[in-house]
């Protein structure tokens, strides 16, 4: 489990480039070790939201480092994508944008719902 003391707070841009930047090594630091212990590890699955702030833009810079580091490995994601209906925060469709844009190339499969 890994914890810290702030969010996103709903922005794409602060999941990726600045609370995203201060824990990626972390993050990927304990995903190396713990597929060190696999004897066959086959992929990963990821299950992520593309609306707010971490799930969008965290989640983005985490999946495209995964796929810098295990190049070869099967990566399914699972996203939530946000509804207009029920939409509760304003940039949800700016952060769903920038996090589908950033998803297009590094994935097997992408099953998404809303």
């Amino acid at each position: 489990l890994i914890t810290g003391k702030e969010d996103a707070a709903n922005n794409y841009a602060r999941g990726h480039y600045t609370i995203g930047k201060e824990v990626i090594d972390l993050v990927l630091d304990r995903t190396r070790k713990l597929a060190d212990n696999c004897t066959g590890l086959q992929g990963f699955m990821i299950f992520h939201s593309f609306g707010g702030g971490t799930g969008s833009g965290f989640g983005s810079l985490l999946l495209n480092r995964l796929s810098i580091d295990y190049g070869k490995k099967t990566k399914v994601e699972f996203a939530i994508y946000p509804s207009p209906q029920i939409s509760t925060v304003v940039v949800e469709p700016y952060n769903s944008v920038l996090c589908t844009h950033a998803m297009l190339e590094p994935y097997t499969s992408v099953p998404c719902t809303h």
